[in-house]
């Protein structure tokens, strides 16, 4: 069975579309190949995102990159994760149909480091309810 390809999109690419693409890659494999991309890579995957997905037995090897490393690659899904707020959520021309879901920037939270990791750890379980719920509708098309 070919495995389907999903794309987490954002600004920076450093938090919510690596958190997506690290859970994907581990745990929905068997079916899914997750990649990730941002506008405005910011050329480094937050510490605090890295250190959630290990909490729960990730271990995520991503880096931040641009749209245009990975564009010409075929998804059959392409999935927006900046907050329905943001001024600058990326629109993909590519190939693949477009969801879009809001998650809101742990990385622009301030407060005490318990604040900021509660945070991520917020971004990151709502992203384990929710993404598996949107590739389920796609892996029999």
């Amino acid at each position: 069975m070919t495995k389907k390809r999903v794309l987490f999109l954002c600004t920076g690419n450093s938090c919510r579309s690596q958190m997506a693409e690290g859970f994907v890659n581990a745990r929905m494999r068997e079916i899914w190949e997750a990649y990730s991309a941002g506008t405005h890579p910011t050329g480094y995957v937050h510490p605090f995102a890295l250190q959630v997905l290990d909490e729960i037995g990730i271990e995520h090897q991503g880096r931040s990159k641009a749209i245009e490393e990975i564009q010409g690659i075929p998804f059959d899904i392409v999935i927006t994760v900046c907050d329905s707020a943001a001024k600058e959520c990326p629109v993909w021309l590519g190939s693949g149909a477009r969801f879009h879901i809001g998650f809101p920037d742990p990385a622009k939270v301030t407060g005490s480091e318990v604040d900021i990791i509660a945070a991520f750890r917020g971004v990151r379980d709502d992203i384990m309810w929710k993404i598996p719920r949107i590739l389920e509708r796609f892996e029999n098309s």
